[in-house]
């Protein structure tokens, strides 16, 4: 009989979902009771656990949408420029080191690959106006991509997912019944036909023991706190990338205090100032990365080389500016 019900759909009695009952020993199970073919009573049906294990692999590939299409739009521009100062801080040779399987450059191969980055980044040739485009709009995907999760969950589940953790939460687990028995009931009921001795229709009103749902609860509980702090993490994120969009070129402390954790030592606070203001929020949002993704010495020497070329270019033009100035009041 419960291989019967596991393979059609059974239902809970809804008036039968009632505690006092329960406790007093007037129902045998929350949900269970007299229920006829014919009756009116408002009953709850229950046939989605047949498709728990597939609905969890399908949500589960979802999650891999937004990670994939980062991939496809960074093209791992970051990693291939941080793959070749991975070993930056250790050059203390004139030789290439082999050390195992990893090279450690010479002093001059290091050099050079710090100026290649400090040119790259003067150049806009590795970094353009898209790449924080690109980020913000997988970071807008994630949240939306969320909501659509607890959206599938909460249709798959009956519309009773948006309270089950608070719930659970509010009540613990120890009432009599709970929003647990309603979504994932561990007895149901399901209506038998047969054949009866002279051939006609017999219906046999049997009781069904749904094993999984004692796994599938906890299930859906943990997905209910993962989703909500899934959720939590997206807005903070966007919030954040909000807050970095609006400060990046104007608050000097800010940005002081986003490049400090990454440069042992103290910063020129006019050096910050120079690289933070002079590029766009794309650029300045790449170097926050590769701070992140490089040894804080090397990642040091990059960013005081990038605010020497600040310093030239902008040294370099003001004399033109002055002569253009001269010439017009002539």
């Amino acid at each position: 009989m419960n291989t019967f019900c596991f393979f059609t759909t059974t239902f809970t009695v809804a008036k039968e979902l009632n505690a006092q009952l329960l406790d007093t020993g007037n129902l045998a199970h929350p949900g269970v009771g007299p229920y006829g073919i014919d009756s009116n009573e408002p009953i709850v049906r229950h046939a989605y656990y047949q498709w728990v294990p597939f609905v969890l692999f399908f949500q589960g590939l979802m999650f891999m949408i937004p990670h994939l299409l980062w991939k496809k739009l960074e093209g791992r521009r970051l990693r291939y420029l941080v793959d070749s100062l991975r070993y930056a801080a250790f050059s203390l040779q004139e030789k290439e080191v082999q050390v195992g399987e990893n090279k450690i450059p010479s002093k001059s191969d290091r050099e050079k690959k710090i100026q290649q980055v400090r040119q790259l980044f003067q150049d806009g040739v590795y970094v353009n106006k898209n790449w924080a485009l690109k980020l913000m709009l997988v970071e807008v995907i994630n949240f939306i991509h969320i909501i659509i999760q607890i959206a599938i969950t909460n249709r798959f589940l009956g519309g009773k997912f948006l309270r089950l953790g608070s719930t659970v939460w509010r009540n613990g687990l120890d009432s009599s019944v709970d929003i647990l028995d309603e979504v994932f009931p561990k007895i149901t009921k399901c209506t038998f036909h047969k054949y009866g001795p002279s051939g006609s229709i017999q219906y046999h009103d049997a009781m069904c023991v749904m094993a999984l749902n004692i796994i599938n609860d906890k299930i859906y509980t943990a997905v209910w706190f993962w989703f909500i702090f899934l959720f939590i993490c997206s807005v903070l994120g966007l919030i954040w990338r909000l807050i970095t969009y609006i400060l990046h070129a104007r608050s000097r402390g800010f940005n002081r205090m986003i490049f400090s954790s990454s440069c042992p030592g103290k910063l020129n606070p006019w050096r910050v100032l120079n690289v933070t203001r002079t590029p766009s929020y794309s650029d300045w949002l790449f170097l926050v990365y590769l701070s992140k993704n490089v040894d804080p010495l090397v990642f040091k020497e990059i960013f005081v080389g990038i605010a020497q070329d600040y310093e030239e270019r902008s040294s370099m033009k003001k004399p033109l500016l002055d002569l253009e100035d001269s010439d017009k009041y002539a």
